[in-house]
């Protein structure tokens, strides 16, 4: 059996699921809390197998509340409860250590397949927000390979990925037509503005970030 603690700020949005769930003999609402304070106190007091969380609540949020309980019980599941599906709300209740972020809209068997769900210890996202999660992934990767490469200039990404294919500075030298010396040059500050310290971090950095997607156009 699953203990569960409901947090939200509406008794009445607490008494209706609290009766639904009152019809699977799997689950027992064991309390409840209607701000972010009380449903600390009770799941430091009963210690539930998963905690309904509102994310809206009066004075802190719900994710302020989910920080804390997990940080006391990381075990604990924390699904979060919301009308808005707003992006900002959605990551930062999974950064919070949220295992689910459902819309209050769902049907009640949705609710109940939500935590059977998490009772298997599965992570949990309405379909209705996967692709927002999905598009912010890809933003922030682009965003990561772009900053990889920002301090360098279009020379140095050149030699960068000569250096990746294992040329040695005598090799690059011939293949940009420049001297040795201004190569290791280029080298040296290549490594200090990428906070590297020798050619095979360099090498590897590059093919990690795709620097052939990152050189200047001819």
């Amino acid at each position: 059996m699953l203990k569960i603690l409901l947090v939200d700020d509406h008794e009445v949005v607490r008494l209706g699921i609290k009766a639904l769930l009152s019809n699977y003999p799997e689950y027992e609402v064991v309390t409840e809390a209607g701000t972010a304070d009380d449903a600390v106190s009770k799941a430091l007091e009963y210690q539930p197998d998963v905690v309904i969380m509102d994310i809206r609540l009066p004075g802190k949020s719900g994710i302020d509340a989910t920080k804390e309980i997990m940080d006391e019980l990381p075990d604990t599941k924390i699904i979060m409860l919301t009308s808005f599906a707003e992006d900002d709300l959605l990551f930062d209740a999974i950064n919070a250590g949220a295992y689910g972020y459902i819309l209050k809209q769902i049907g009640s068997d949705d609710l109940i397949s939500a935590l059977d769900a998490i009772g298997r210890g599965e992570a949990l996202l309405d379909p209705a927000l996967t692709q927002k999660v999905f598009k912010r992934v890809r933003e922030a990767s682009r965003k990561a390979t772009d900053e990889a490469f920002a301090t360098l200039s279009d020379q140095e990404l050149r030699i960068l990925s000569l250096i990746s294919e294992g040329k040695t500075n005598k090799q690059i030298a011939a293949d940009i037509f420049l001297s040795e010396k201004t190569v290791r040059n280029y080298v040296s500050s290549i490594l200090s503005k990428l906070n590297l310290r020798t050619r095979s971090e360099a090498a590897a950095y590059a093919v990690k970030h795709s620097v052939e997607d990152h050189l200047p156009k001819e």
